[in-house]
């Protein structure tokens, strides 16, 4: 039997640039599809976040898609 070469389960991609978009091409052509995102914060300031969200009236998924929007504008011809 022969044995595979072990990666890390947070190995780094060797060119982040086409590893990023790789996730592109296998996508459905769907305007829905949504990627899931995870950071850590602190408790302290995961609640400041749910009530900033809370007193907004959004919800805090909504709050930060938002944000990311402006802090990442699209770029033309940034698409694959």
């Amino acid at each position: 039997m022969s044995e595979r070469p072990k990666r890390g389960f947070a190995a780094r991609p060797s060119d982040p640039e086409n590893w990023v978009k790789s996730a592109n091409r296998s996508e459905t052509k769907r305007q829905d599809f949504t990627a899931r995102l995870t950071i850590d914060v602190t408790p302290e300031l995961r609640g400041r976040i749910k009530i900033a969200a809370f007193e907004r009236g959004v919800t805090v998924a909504d709050m930060f898609r938002d944000l990311l929007t402006r802090e990442f504008p699209d770029i033309e011809g940034d698409q694959p």
